[in-house]
């Protein structure tokens, strides 16, 4: 990383309080009214919370693609659920992760989320590194499933 990405690194903890369980660290590289470049870090088994991307201004809300760079992730997005699911669900959160159709991501994997869909993801045993590649990202519009979460 450059000195200057490294400046911009985002630590999202979601005003939750326990970084480490819920919350994620981001790298911005590109984002403007056409597309959008990220890098999402998790420290081992670290999730971040169900959520969606709306539409915004009679936009579509953002489509993402996440490619797994290092670690494993499990994605979980609306559809079919999977009957036993890898990740943990944070302790006493349940209620707020409803989607539970699991995607496995390793190195060189990669899912594209629709807009509008609620999804939520969690690093594996060793933390996970996941390039994002979306339409414009308006992070301030996301709508979480817990409304304890401030963005």
């Amino acid at each position: 990383m450059t000195d200057p990405e490294k400046e911009n690194v985002e630590i999202a903890e979601f005003g939750l309080g326990h970084l480490h369980v819920e919350g994620l660290q981001l790298v911005t590289y590109v984002n403007n009214d056409r597309y959008c470049a990220k890098d999402l870090v998790l420290f081992p088994k670290q999730t971040c919370p169900e959520h969606l991307h709306p539409p915004v201004n009679g936009e579509p809300g953002k489509k993402e693609t996440f490619r797994c760079r290092w670690g494993t992730v499990y994605l979980y997005v609306e559809g079919e659920h999977t009957s036993e699911i890898q990740g943990k669900i944070p302790k006493g959160k349940e209620e707020y992760y409803t989607v539970k159709h699991e995607i496995i991501l390793n190195p060189g994997e990669q899912y594209t989320i629709p807009t509008n869909t609620k999804h939520w993801f969690q690093a594996g045993e060793k933390g996970a590194i996941v390039s994002e590649f979306s339409s414009t990202s308006r992070d301030e519009a996301d709508v979480f499933t817990d409304p304890n979460i401030i963005r």
